[in-house]
């Protein structure tokens, strides 16, 4: 038997935005994602001609205050207009981690375009440190075994590597005389 659509979609963020004040509503401190000048302004001019089409994505950090996961520069332009209410709906309250809001927030931004590499590799690094494996960076993130790795030598963290074994083709053998 088929699901009612009805039913199904009430299980969505989506399906609940609200206006939240937007005193309530902090960034995150890891979003890789940055918008050029113009974009931005493009951006201001969209919400002041169009509204907001799209609400911000938040997640409840306290009783009182949201912290986005996606839609940043929505927020920004949302500010310096003096709006005093965002559009917003709220994750699933089971992203507790840090690293399932800053792997939401990598979902997000990837979908739609392009990351500063220092910031992503930062990310990476910090997944790394908290526990987690390349493969899952690479499932959470959309991410393939290479790009982690690459990403992960920018940083240039030995601790990243710890689980990694290497060829010993570049070990020097001594010969006895």
């Amino acid at each position: 038997m088929q699901k009612n659509n009805l039913d199904w979609t009430r299980n969505h963020p989506v399906s609940n935005v609200q206006w939240i004040p937007i005193e309530k509503i902090h960034a995150n401190s890891y979003n890789p994602n940055t918008v050029a000048p113009p974009e931005m302004r493009l951006l201001e001019v969209s919400i002041k001609s169009d509204g907001y089409t799209q609400p911000i994505v938040v997640w409840q950090d306290s009783e009182d205050t949201f912290e986005v996961v996606d839609g940043f520069h929505r927020h920004v332009v949302g500010k310096k207009m003096g709006l005093s209410h965002l559009p917003c709906v709220i994750i699933n309250n089971d992203r507790l981690k840090k690293s399932d809001r800053m792997s939401s927030t990598i979902r997000h931004n990837r979908a739609r375009g392009k990351h500063e590499l220092t910031q992503m590799s930062d990310i990476v690094r910090e997944l790394c440190m908290l526990g987690w494996s390349d493969l899952k960076i690479c499932k959470n993130l959309g991410m393939d075994a290479d790009e982690v790795l690459r990403l992960k030598q920018i940083t240039g963290l030995t601790e990243l590597f710890e689980d990694k074994d290497f060829s010993k083709a570049w070990e020097i053998e001594i010969e006895e005389e």
